[in-house]
């Protein structure tokens, strides 16, 4: 069979040169059409449930809700790994599949326990949502927007309205997370002095809300011929018309709803804030979709920002320079093509000085680009990725690539050079000569080639993460060493009997490189002393071979052992905790610290912080937590000196926990530990402070481990609750059932949504609570609840 495709080949010779010019061609184009990414696809088949758990605590989270989810989902079928995080008014839990399972298929078993699971969950308790499919390193871009004249509150809207529903309808935009600025809010905020006063109960308040503002219709009436329909049209989004609406009448006069509540526009609670560059903004993250091009998307991302500039009022500033994973992308592959590129020059260059031939070399380096773009075209067909792996395995397979090519050229040139130095009636055909020297040296390229390749063969037992990372890196590696073996069966001595039949030529370079055959005699003569005339140098030799053969394994063992190197993203992600139970606003006098030490460094370009949690994150964060990106851009230091300068600064910041990464490290992390430390220590238990205990002894006894560092524990720690226990013998005196206590509970102190106020097609939540000064304060609270006893005594 091989001597049968060289010998078609030497007999169709401008075939085959036109269908290596045609991939050529090809590959070319599909090489700069690729999706390109930094890593080949890591995302473990993963599903995250949200639930929302209005008004409860965590622990009634992770009693309640999270702990019966997790119940469930642990034995469904394919299930890996099951995580959660529970905190005050939500559930997220995490489920992680087999590798090989489909990710559809995984969202539907997921989706199938959750419908058995909502019927058990308690009254008041949200559905759980799936959140959107996204990769774990699908953090593509954050995004800053600031204004120094538009109000937090107005800036919010705009970017919730506007620019985050521009980015969503982009295709492969999965999900765009908004932290930061004041959530517009249309809000009834109940005086309870006035509710006493008019003799208002809080449940005759909150059904009279929740009517102010929904429509109803009629049905229809035909009339000279006409259909009319009729419709009450009650929504509005003025507040004065909201608040004339009618609660009860006493003694003929109407109670209005602005009579015992101010109704007005305002911002919703603070669950989480952003900050750029130390000053209030808002942060936007935008996921990507699994197998979506970054490239691509990014740049279409960043022209729909510079059209939605155009239409933004011109005090506002997008800056979307903050993270970009696209930056690292470029980065990172064209430090790879660099690579490629140096290592095909110094092949040419290693080539031409030991043949001193144009065409020998010619003809040995074509084999590169023709094997490099027949490998990306299998790789296109396979469904792979251009990326550092890829990329990667085509970098060491270039000094392989010219092998089978040099070998076969070296010995065509050799039985050439024989052929025309002997007698002319003796000559054999140039094309018979160049059959006969391919296929005499055919085998041991085979065979060589065969060898290399089964050293990457262990690649593909793999599992997991680490065979989603280096399995691209020994496909394209294999691939490439297969199409070099093609391209020296087909094109080499196709080339090889259009460059080297010149008569002529052959008999002027009858003869070897001088200096080759130089070399050739010196290496000769010694090892011909070694064999035969000296044995004791022979076993020196051999003894001083297997001694280093020890030393190197001695040294391999010592080595440090790692899943990635350290990458310079050009980007940190600090992360911050600090006690749990402080305030947003001591939350954020805290980290202003930081910001103001980070700006101070020279190489920091910007700092973006998120602290706390967004309405639609996954990631359930408290306001005593912070993430916060930095990007930075080396000058006159190295990283090390850099890093050594932030760490220096932020240790003067006392109270805090930090920890240092790297945006793309830092998502990696979190799915092989959980956490966001390379290196997680987990304590279990029941007994939470014990755990806090002990989890703190484990810090202090490895603190002294070299090369340890932003060593900390988790807190996870008892926060402050203040609980209202009712005393039922006193509400059954006056009469408040426990229903309406816990009502009046969630709803006055915490608020709760009623209606939906129309501006347009935009819409806001219309929330019904006390007013702040009714519930600012342990004293307040307790006069509001003694004046709800009161108003239900002698309603």
């Amino acid at each position: 069979m091989i001597n049968n495709i060289i010998n078609f080949s030497l007999n169709n010779r401008f075939l085959i040169i036109i269908l290596s010019l045609i991939i050529l061609t090809i590959g070319a184009y599909t090489s700069n059409d690729m999706d390109i990414d930094v890593f080949p696809d890591l995302t473990a088949p993963s599903v995250v449930v949200l639930t929302e758990s209005h008004g409860m605590a965590a622990e009634e989270v992770e009693k309640l809700v999270t702990f019966p989810i997790e119940t469930a989902l642990n034995g469904a079928t394919d299930v890996r790994r099951v995580r959660s995080s529970s905190a005050a008014g939500i559930s997220i839990v995490w489920i992680d599949f087999d590798w090989e399972t489909d990710i559809y298929r995984a969202r539907q078993i997921v989706s199938e326990k959750l419908s058995i699971i909502s019927e058990t969950l308690p009254e008041g308790v949200g559905s759980p949502t799936l959140a959107p499919q996204s990769s774990i390193i699908g953090e593509i871009m954050t995004i800053g927007i600031t204004s120094d004249s538009v109000s937090m509150l107005d800036l919010r809207t705009i970017t919730d309205k506007q620019i985050r529903q521009r980015l969503l309808s982009i295709s492969g935009v999965s999900q765009v997370v908004v932290i930061g600025g004041e959530y517009k809010q249309y809000q009834i905020l109940a005086n309870p002095q006035k509710m006493k006063y008019y003799n208002v109960s809080f449940s005759e308040l909150l059904k009279a809300s929740k009517g102010t503002n929904k429509n109803s219709t009629g049905g229809f009436l035909n009339d000279f011929g006409n259909e009319y329909i009729i419709t009450a049209e009650v929504r509005t989004s003025d507040t004065t018309e909201i608040g004339n609406s009618v609660i009860k009448m006493i003694n003929d006069k109407p109670i209005k709803i602005s009579d015992v509540a101010q109704v007005t526009i305002g911002a919703s609670p603070k669950i989480g804030d952003g900050y750029l560059n130390g000053k209030p903004a808002i942060i936007m993250t935008v996921l990507k979709q699994p197998d979506i091009n970054t490239l691509t998307l990014t740049t279409k991302i960043e022209t729909a920002l510079a059209e939605l500039q155009t239409t933004l009022p011109k005090n506002i500033t997008i800056n979307t320079n903050i993270f970009k994973q696209s930056d690292f992308i470029n980065t990172a592959v064209n430090n790879v093509r660099k690579a490629l590129i140096e290592g095909t020059v110094f092949v040419v260059i290693i080539l031409f000085i030991f043949l001193m031939s144009f065409r020998t070399t010619i003809i040995s380096i074509i084999a590169i680009p023709v094997s490099l773009l027949i490998s990306v075209l299998t790789l296109k067909l396979l469904g792979f990725t251009i990326n550092t792996m890829s990329l990667g395995g085509l970098v060491i397979a270039i000094g392989v690539l010219v092998d089978d090519a040099i070998i076969d050229v070296d010995n065509v040139l050799k039985r050439l050079k024989q052929n025309a130095l002997k007698p002319e009636h003796e000559r054999e055909k140039s094309l018979i000569v160049i059959f006969s020297a391919t296929k005499e040296i055919r085998a041991s390229i085979i065979n060589a080639t065969l060898i290399i390749i089964v050293a990457f063969v262990p690649l593909f037992f793999l599992n997991g993460m680490e065979g989603r990372m280096l399995k691209p890196l020994g496909i394209s590696f294999i691939v490439s060493l297969f199409a070099s073996l093609v391209v020296s069966l087909t094109l080499t001595p196709v080339m090889c009997s259009l460059l080297l039949t010149n008569h002529k030529i052959l008999v002027k370079q009858k003869k070897s490189i001088l200096w080759v055959e130089k070399m050739s005699n010196f290496y000769r003569n010694i090892l011909s002393k070694l064999l035969t005339e000296n044995k004791k140098k022979s076993k020196i030799i051999l003894g001083s071979s297997v001694g280093l053969l020890f030393v190197a394994i001695i040294i391999f063992f010592g080595l440090g052992r790692g899943f990635l190197p350290e990458f310079n993203e050009g980007t940190l992600t600090l992360s911050t905790v600090s006690l749990p139970g402080i305030s947003l606003d001591e939350s954020n006098k805290m980290n202003k610290m930081i910001d103001s030490l980070l700006l101070s460094i020279p190489e920091v370009k910007a700092v973006a912080r998120r602290t706390g949690r967004a309405e639609l994150d996954e990631h359930a964060q408290g306001v005593f937590s912070s993430e916060t990106d930095v990007p930075f851009i080396l000058e006159s230091r190295t990283k090390d000196e850099f890093m050594e300068d932030v760490r220096s600064k932020l240790n003067s910041v006392g109270g805090i926990n930090i920890t240092i990464g790297q945006p793309l490290a830092h998502r990696i992390d979190h799915m092989l530990s959980g956490t966001r430390a390379n290196i997680a220590i987990k304590v279990y238990g029941t007994d939470l402070d014990k755990m806090f205990s002990i989890a703190n002894q484990v810090k202090a006894n490895i603190t002294d481990v070299e090369g340890l560092v932003d060593l900390s524990v988790e807190q996870q720690v008892q926060i402050p609750h203040l609980v209202i226990k009712p005393n039922r013998e006193l509400l059954a005196r006056y009469g408040i059932s426990l229903n309406d206590f816990t009502e009046y509970i969630d709803v006055a102190f915490a608020g709760e949504k009623i209606s939906d106020v129309y501006e347009g097609s935009q819409s806001f939540d219309l929330i019904l609570r006390y007013n702040e000064n009714s519930r600012n304060s342990i004293e307040n609270i307790k006069n509001s609840l003694m004046i709800l006893m009161t108003v239900k005594k002698y309603h």
